[in-house]
Parts: C-alpha cells; sequence; structure tokens
C-alpha cells in the first residue's frame, strides 16, 4: 500500500469520524433540555459548596480561589452518564451493528461521541469559569498558565471519557450505567476539590493526595495562582503537575485501545 493509499484511508476516517460528530451535535438540538442540566448541575454543587457549606477546613485565604478550581476538575471527572446512556442505547437499539455494516472507519461511532463530549466538556468548563468569576475567583497566571490549566482539565476529561465508554460497553444495558456511574462519584468526593487531606485521617488524605483529580485540582490551583491550601510534603503533593499529566496519559493509553477493541468485536 503506497503513501497516496494511506493519505486516502486517513482522509476517509477522518471523514468518519467527523459525520459521527454531526451526528451527535444534531441530538444537541434535539434534546435542548438535557444539554443545559448538563451545563447547569456543576454551576448548582460550585455555588452550592461556596455559599451553604462553604469555608473548607484548613484554607486560610480566600475560599472561592482554592474552591473553583477545584470545581472545574471535578467537571471534568462528572457527567459520564450522557455519553455512556449514548453509547449503550446505540448498542441496545442495534444502530451500532448499522453502522458497522456500512463502509465505516472502526470506531469512527466512538469518536464521534468523544468529541461530541469534549465540544460540550469545554463548553462546561467556559461556563464554570465564568460563574466563577461572578463569584468572586480570579486568576492571577499568565495568559499560557490560563491554558495550560485548561489543557490539563480537557486532558483529565479525555482520560475519563474513555473509561466511561469502556465501562459502558462493559454494562451493555443503559439502566446499568447508573450503577457503573456510582464508581466514579468516589474519585470526585474523595479528593481536595473541597479540603486539604490535610485534615482528614492519614490513610485517606494519602489515597486523596494521589487521586488523579486531586493532581488536575492542585496543578490547576498552581496555574492559575489561586490558594493552594496546605500543600503536603508526599512525592504525591510535591509533583502534582506531573501526575495531572501522567494520569490521563496512562487511563488514556489503557482504555482508549480497550474500548476500540471490544467495539471492533462487538458483532463477532
Amino acid at each position: 500500500m503506497g503513501p497516496g493509499q494511506d493519505r486516502s484511508r486517513t482522509a476517509l476516517a477522518l471523514t468518519d469520524c467527523w459525520t459521527m460528530t454531526r451526528r451527535e451535535l444534531a441530538h444537541w438540538a434535539r434534546q435542548p433540555v438535557q444539554v443545559l442540566v448538563g451545563l447547569a448541575f456543576p454551576v448548582m454543587l460550585m455555588l452550592m459548596f461556596n455559599y451553604l457549606i462553604g469555608g473548607g477546613k484548613g484554607i486560610t485565604g480566600d475560599y472561592a480561589e482554592f474552591l473553583v478550581p477545584g470545581m472545574f476538575a471535578l467537571t471534568m471527572v462528572f457527567g459520564l452518564d450522557a455519553t455512556m446512556v449514548a453509547v449503550t442505547t446505540d448498542l441496545n437499539k442495534g444502530v451500532v451493528d448499522r453502522f458497522r455494516s456500512m463502509p465505516m472507519a472502526n470506531g469512527a461511532v466512538l469518536v464521534g461521541r468523544s468529541a461530541a463530549d469534549m465540544l460540550q466538556s469545554f463548553a462546561s468548563l467556559i461556563v464554570m469559569m465564568g460563574v466563577g468569576l461572578a463569584i468572586g475567583w480570579r486568576w492571577h497566571g499568565s495568559l499560557a498558565e490560563v491554558v495550560g490549566a485548561v489543557g490539563l482539565l480537557m486532558l483529565l476529561r479525555f482520560a475519563m471519557l474513555w473509561l466511561g465508554i469502556h465501562l459502558a460497553m462493559i454494562a451493555g444495558k443503559p439502566e446499568l450505567v447508573t450503577a457503573v456511574q456510582i464508581l466514579v462519584w468516589p474519585v470526585g468526593f474523595l479528593s481536595n476539590a473541597f479540603t486539604v487531606p490535610e485534615n482528614m485521617p492519614g490513610w485517606l488524605g494519602a489515597a486523596v493526595e494521589w487521586n488523579p483529580m486531586s493532581a488536575a485540582a492542585t496543578a490547576v490551583r498552581e496555574l492559575f495562582g489561586n490558594d493552594p491550601g496546605v500543600v503536603g510534603t508526599s512525592w504525591a503533593a510535591e509533583h502534582a503537575a506531573l501526575l495531572a499529566v501522567l494520569w490521563p496519559v496512562v487511563l488514556v493509553g489503557v482504555f482508549l485501545p480497550l474500548a476500540v477493541r471490544r467495539f471492533g468485536g462487538l458483532s463477532r
């Protein structure tokens, strides 16, 4: 196979992925309430923790400056259920089988779904940043640092997304997605999004410091120039920025191939 044929196959694969992305985006126009709820839920969580449960223990500065970056990271972890339900619904309604019968690149359906999710996650992050500014949060870093923080958050979302897609195909049915989604909640709440690990029992604080979401939250606080709270002395706490990159890369390296392989074997 020559270089021209390779480029042709790549172009066709990209076209298939874009077609599947457009399919997912078209669902937004038909289901705007679902999109709005997805945008509103993390905003309500942030307002609730800031105004109703605010003042995390161990936070000496402005709690909003500590909380808001943590909520950004939490938003990237939560909200996977929409993608998981979409994947399992397509599987159970035979939509995937129809797509697989067409001359389409293997995995284009999953790439299209993931691209649409990433667009919605980016929109949600922009909304969250706007609400954060409204309640007093500010970034103090340079533009490059702000872009780097957003990049780390989107990388975390990309990793969690492929984990969710793989788990959705294992679950197989939309009604089982809720049970799988429950597994995501400990990742979000056993983190430093709301308070510092130093206020927790030793074993729990150590687990929190190694949480991928904690690493992302600490790293983006540093990039935004926000109050990181009490920073621990463990290796994980001192190398949060490195872990904020390594964790997502490892998760993507494991679960993206697994998801594509499982998808490719559905009709066998």
